[in-house]
């Protein structure tokens, strides 16, 4: 796929679509298990990749060490790390390569488990606030890791003689941080517990492809990660989930385009709590087999708690509800009967994108940086099309189903964030009957 950094989608909004949809394979998923295969000199073969930037980039950059890389089919990859050129991490590309894409920072741990050495310039991405890296390198120190950092260029360089088992309390549950440090401790001397990690169901991919290439890890779906360090990896063969993002984005974009729409093949249980969000949205969908059915409806109207009380929607590290669909939510909420209070804990920057929203006429009040107040009067006040810009990928994908459900005419640029997490967009939403080009 080419992509074109000041590319825009034109839009005219206000028809209802219908059409089933597959959602891609998951993202982040994808930037944690292509990077695991580092930790091998055989052949892994990763099947169901989404065809988007951000992974695009990470595997060209994997190429640029020296992993040979196979494709195929579409979604269908091989990797093999068998030689890997060190110098070139220190390289002037690879700083500029690794500086444009923030998955860039998942290579650390494995290259510091097999290689002993780590290079990394301050990985770029979405604009949402801080994203600190402290818990990848926190994580990495007590293993036994050298950390320098040079400030004038912006990049790290990590080093150890010998990755050392031990305990660990996480100060946060990252989910990156605990990828980068489960890559570095199957390679490690001893015994790591890693308590408060990340349990996404991604982390339990990343991990399930681990243990079939001979790593022993314990307590998989939990917040305590027990592994057991081995002196090699082999081979595997891995397919990725499906994109949960993507299937919260077509329940949404479905409620307020009031479309007929069937998402394919979701893996309904590795959903968690999305399923229910939704539904206190007002939004009627039902399981086929392991499809979701979502019937066109005229109207939804949010629930209140059991006291009366506003419904709030909040961000929480998993089982809670992921930070990547509060925009999405924020959205669906505009367009439906009642009032909920959005509270996004994670990032201070991501919901700065609703100034669009109340130019296409939204009721939102912006409370701080972290809450926002949506005033949902139904469809009485119709969203209408303006032009605007895409800040980052769930902002923009937010803001293009806000413009396919807005009357008249919608111009979004910088859609090149869309594109680093959503692949083929406008060509899968053209198949449902969306009015959507790139100009």
């Amino acid at each position: 796929m080419n992509f074109r950094i000041m590319d825009s989608f034109e839009i005219i909004g206000g028809k209802p679509l219908k059409g089933e949809i597959i959602p891609q394979g998951a993202k982040n998923e994808a930037l944690q298990v292509i990077s695991a295969v580092l930790l091998s000199e055989e052949k892994i073969t990763i099947e169901n990749v989404p065809d988007i930037k951000d992974v695009n980039n990470l595997i060209n950059l994997l190429e640029d060490l020296g992993v040979a890389v196979q494709r195929h089919g579409k979604g269908s990859f091989a990797f093999q790390a068998k030689t890997i050129d060190l110098d070139y991490l220190r390289s002037e590309e690879f700083k500029r390569k690794g500086a444009a894409l923030r998955g860039s920072i998942m290579i650390v741990g494995p290259l510091l488990a097999r290689f002993g050495k780590a290079w990394i310039p301050k990985p770029g991405g979405d604009k949402i606030g801080r994203r600190r890296l402290d818990t990848h390198f926190i994580g990495l120190q007590k293993l036994g890791a050298r950390f320098d950092y040079d400030a004038s260029e912006s990049f790290f360089s990590l080093s150890a003689t010998e990755l050392k088992g031990t305990y660990m309390l996480l100060d946060e549950a990252s989910v990156t941080g605990t990828a980068n440090i489960v890559m570095a401790a199957v390679l490690a001397k001893g015994v790591t517990t890693i308590y408060n990690a990340a349990c996404e169901p991604y982390i339990q991919q990343l991990c399930r492809m681990l243990t079939s290439m001979g790593a022993i890890i314990n307590g998989i779906g939990s917040n305590m990660l027990s592994i057991e360090g081995v002196d090699k990896l082999g081979g595997a063969s891995h397919r990725m989930l499906p994109d949960m993002i993507e299937i919260g984005s077509f329940i949404g974009l479905a409620a307020m385009t009031r479309s007929e729409i069937t998402i394919k093949d979701v893996h309904y249980p590795e959903l968690g709590q999305i399923p229910g969000v939704f539904r206190k949205l007002g939004i009627h969908f039902e399981l086929r087999g392991d499809d979701i059915y979502i019937p066109s409806r005229d109207s939804y109207e949010i629930e209140t708690f059991i006291d009366g009380s506003i419904l709030t929607i909040a961000d929480a590290p998993w089982p809670g509800f992921t930070p990547d669909l509060l925009s999405i939510v924020l959205v669906v909420a505009t367009q439906a009967s009642g009032s909920v209070l959005i509270h996004q804990k994670m990032f201070e920057s991501r919901l700065f994108f609703v100034d669009k929203l109340i130019d296409m006429g939204a009721r939102i009040i912006l409370c701080d940086p972290h809450r926002a107040n949506v005033i949902g009067l139904g469809r009485k006040y119709p969203l209408k099309g303006i032009e605007m810009t895409s800040p980052d990928i769930r902002a923009g994908v937010s803001l293009l189903i806000a413009a396919l459900s807005a009357e008249g005419k919608s111009i979004i640029r910088n859609v090149s964030q869309i594109d680093r997490g959503y692949q083929d967009i406008e060509q899968r939403l053209q198949a449902l009957g969306a009015e959507i080009k790139r100009v």
